[in-house]
């Protein structure tokens, strides 16, 4: 071992040691140059960003940030893990889904990394009778099987449990889960069912299915319903709670209750709130056990999912990247399953190459980026662990609010949840709006030339329950209406450009107009004349200066031109020939819906 000579020289030795006051003089400094008067702990918040559930994300985390003990990967609170696993299990389970009964499909995803299989069957999925057809060729005790089965669960599970038995599947070798879930089924479809055949098949599983969960804990519903991540956890803890009491009452320990659910929950584009809420949900879980007096008990079994919510259907080929995030953020949170859905996902049933992506997402991130090698990559970080308590604590303050309101059925039935879920997703809404929240290729960046994707359609999911939203519906409305209107008359609705004065001054508000109005599908044309473009709107694109001196003049001009509507690109300002203005915050769904009304756009 070659010793290096002591030369005395300790790096950094001769700088001081930096303090948070110093720290907030020089961002205050920076924040003044800008108009903002701040100083102290207020120029830090002013860095901040307000998340939903009354969380803040802060631009500095130090080690002053204190958060509960984490405690060890694979112990309580399992914070860190579920398991003390390392590399040696070959990453996250990879867990595909399966709408249809093709069975070409299930095979090709078995061969090129897939897993296990999540079959939706029953209304909605693959018919019961199928799934002999479906699973033909797979080797049950190597390829575990998920249903997501709906009201139809009892048939499903007993038709899964006899080909176990046909094929000669070892009870203790039988792995999966039957996916019983009457209470997401509830939040779904508006229908209520009954637990006891349930609690039935979950007393069977428990004596000779070790290894075989009946019951999953959905958050989906309340995710894809415009909750947030308290919301989603909180619904959860809320669902697993019932279903605790009604297997106990049907004769089953605790031990035996917890074993015998499984959770599910959305990992989204924002990778850190995955993170965060992964860990947050299984510390809050293992609180549950502990209370009910099992705290061995409290290492949840979780299946992620890339969201659907955050999927778009304009330039889909994005969604590979909010995939690529979410997936990654997923491992990181300690996910035992991913699903990666593929991009095409909300435009009907995906193809081979879609497919293929998706099954490579995990691929790529287990076998070539190793991923799964470190336990909890996340832990220990000041942001992330302040985060996983903030949050957590959050979907405590909401999973009591349920149980205070008599449990999970009772707000889902007297509507109190569909409420709470709603009145975050008009605040989110307005984020949306006003492009605070950019959705790439939608709302920044859209190509109104882009040739459309085209899938065959896929089975039409159960209705009645709670609503299914995405980030992209209103942006969608508005470019349907566009489409439309190509459709029937041959060209766009048009909004004519006006640049004043040199390119230095004209450029980036003429960018950003045009950007702004393709997003609700109208075409920006900024060459040639305003009379040969074929609009009959207008937006001024210049500098605050120019405007002063030439905004109402070069308006009156463009309307005896004949512009029956002149916008202009900047922050409203006293210009008599303006009527309306389009700037960074504005609500550009008002702005493009009125648009297109004016214009004659249904």
């Amino acid at each position: 071992m070659t010793v290096l000579p002591d030369d005395g020289l300790s790096l950094a030795a001769e700088f001081p040691d930096a303090t948070l006051e110093q720290w907030h003089g020089l961002v205050a400094g920076v924040l003044r140059k800008s108009g903002k008067e701040v100083s102290g702990a207020a120029a830090e918040d002013a860095l901040s960003t307000a998340l939903e559930d009354g969380l803040r994300t802060r631009p500095l985390y130090t080690a002053h940030d204190a958060a509960p003990d984490p405690g060890l990967p694979g112990f309580a609170p399992f914070v860190r893990a579920s398991r003390a696993v390392g590399n040696t299990t070959g990453g996250w389970d990879v867990r595909q889904q399966h709408q249809v009964a093709d069975n070409a499909t299930v095979l090709a995803d078995l061969e090129n990394g897939v897993t296990s299989l999540w079959l939706v069957t029953g209304a909605g999925g693959i018919p019961v009778p199928s799934l002999d057809r479906v699973l033909e060729g797979v080797y049950l005790d190597l390829a575990p099987v998920a249903l997501d089965a709906g009201a139809e669960v009892g048939p499903a599970a007993q038709e899964l449990l006899r080909l176990h038995e046909e094929r000669g599947v070892a009870r203790d070798a039988a792995r999966g889960s039957l996916g019983a879930d009457p209470l997401g089924h509830e939040a779904r479809t508006g229908r209520e069912s009954e637990f006891a055949p349930v609690a039935e098949l979950a007393l069977r599983c428990a004596e000779s299915y070790p290894g075989l969960r009946t019951l999953t804990v959905d958050a989906l519903p309340y995710h894809e319903a415009g909750g947030s991540a308290a919301q989603e956890l909180g619904s959860s803890l809320a669902t697993g709670v019932a279903y605790l009491r009604e297997l106990t009452e049907a004769g089953l320990s605790v031990e035996q209750a917890c074993a015998q659910l499984e959770f599910r929950y959305a990992a989204t584009a924002d990778q850190f709130l995955t993170i965060a809420k992964l860990r947050a949900a299984r510390r809050l879980w293992a609180r549950v056990a502990e209370v009910c007096g099992a705290p061995g008990a409290g290492a949840q079994v979780q299946h992620a999912v890339t969201s659907t919510v955050m999927m778009t259907r304009r330039d889909p080929w994005v969604n590979m990247l909010r995939a690529t995030i979410a997936t990654l953020a997923a491992g990181v949170g300690g996910a035992d399953a991913v699903t990666v859905l593929p991009f095409d996902h909300t435009l009907g049933l995906p193809d081979a190459f879609a497919r293929r992506i998706a099954r490579n997402t995990s691929t790529i991130l287990v076998e070539e980026s190793h991923l799964s090698r470190v336990i909890d990559p996340a832990g220990g970080s000041w942001y992330v662990e302040r985060l996983t308590d903030e949050l957590a604590e959050a979907a405590w303050r909401f999973f009591r609010t349920i149980e205070r309101d008599g449990g999970q059925a009772a707000v889902l039935r007297s509507g109190r949840l569909r409420t709470d879920l709603a009145t975050t997703w008009a605040a989110r809404s307005k984020k949306l709006a006003t492009r605070r929240e950019p959705i790439t290729g939608v709302s920044e960046f859209p190509h109104l030339g882009e040739k459309p994707v085209e899938r065959s359609p896929a089975p039409a999911p159960e209705q009645g329950g709670l609503p299914r939203v995405h980030r992209d519906e209103a942006y969608e409305e508005l470019r349907a209406r566009s489409d439309a209107h190509l459709a029937a008359t041959g060209s766009r609705p048009r909004v004519f450009l006006a640049a004043i004065g040199p390119a230095a001054a004209h450029t980036a508000r003429l960018t950003f107009a045009a950007n702004l109005f393709q997003a609700g599908g109208v075409e920006p044309v900024s060459e040639g004349g305003f009379e040969e473009s074929g609009a009959t709107e207008v937006c001024l694109c210049s500098s605050d200066a120019l405007y002063e001196e030439q905004a109402d003049d070069v308006a009156g001009t463009l309307r005896a031109a004949g512009a029956r509507h002149v916008f202009l690109a900047g922050r409203p300002g006293q210009y008599s020939g303006v009527d309306s203005y389009v700037f960074a915050g504005c609500d550009a769904v008002s702005v493009l819906t009125a648009t297109l009304d004016r214009m004659g756009v249904s």
